[in-house]
């Protein structure tokens, strides 16, 4: 089953490296892809050039839905491919 890819902001973490889920693009995606979030739910995030996969926790301390992601195991996403001396995006 593949999980399901939502934009996240990478700078809108909490104290504890959580990953926010309250920006406009992530409640777009969520709507857009009628996902509701769920503790446990598993999760890829992504940005513009960045993505990792997370786990969905509810904070209790800021009332919204944060993602627990390994910040280690972000990768950067390949926007050029290039191929034999050529370029294509």
């Amino acid at each position: 089953m593949q999980k399901s890819k939502v934009f996240v902001d990478f700078h809108n973490a909490d104290v504890q490296g959580r990953l926010r889920l309250n920006c406009i693009g992530t409640i777009e995606d969520l709507a857009h892809q009628k996902i509701w979030l769920q503790n446990g739910q598993e999760i890829t995030l992504y940005s513009e050039d960045l993505e990792v996969d997370g786990i969905v926790q509810y904070s209790t301390t800021e009332n919204l839905w944060v993602a627990v992601i390994d910040w280690d195991n972000i990768k950067e996403k390949q926007d050029v491919l290039v191929k034999e001396d050529e370029v294509v995006i």
